[in-house]
């Protein structure tokens, strides 16, 4: 298992389209472990194979409304229905340091496919429904600064973390 760079804005990868998986064999077992570190050392919540240079459709996030917190493995993955809205601040590891507002689904589910094939469907709320949405449209070639709504100063966030707000 191995650090990977994570790559930044402006890197023509992020914005490439990226293919299915077909085999599920030890090199893919590999990325997922890799990202897996990758995501654990960056303190971000979610990862996506073309923020590493590898333009094939897979994904690592945490969900942290579980206890304790699970890694989930997206091979494949596809948000098959969405419901409500939320306004949120979301930042990414590939755009670091900006953040803006954005709106996502309060409730998300995903299917996909895990290591070794198997498909599964999987549901979240809030944070993990975001997450859902932001990584697959990461594999499309896409980036959330597309969606924002309206940019906010990363001091005002670190004010609202000392004032105890969201």
């Amino acid at each position: 298992m191995a650090l990977r760079k994570i790559l930044t804005e402006g890197d023509e990868q992020l914005l490439k389209h990226s293919r299915k998986v077909e085999k599920f064999d030890a090199r893919l077992h590999t990325l997922l472990d890799d990202m897996r570190d990758t995501l654990t050392n960056s303190g971000g919540v979610g990862l996506a194979a073309p923020q590493v240079g590898v333009l094939r459709r897979v994904v690592v996030l945490l969900d942290i409304n579980t206890e304790p917190e699970e890694m989930v493995e997206l091979v494949n993955p596809e948000v098959i229905e969405t419901r409500g809205a939320q306004r949120v601040v979301e930042g990414c590891l590939s755009v670091p340091g900006v953040y803006g507002y954005v709106t996502r689904p309060t409730w998300a589910k995903i299917r996909a496919q895990d290591r070794d094939g198997n498909w599964f469907e999987r549901e979240g709320e809030g944070i993990v429904a975001q997450c859902f949405c932001h990584e697959t449209e990461h594999l499309d070639g896409h980036l959330f600064t597309e969606k924002v709504e309206e940019y906010v100063d990363p001091e005002d966030l670190e004010q609202d973390d000392e004032d105890g707000a969201e």
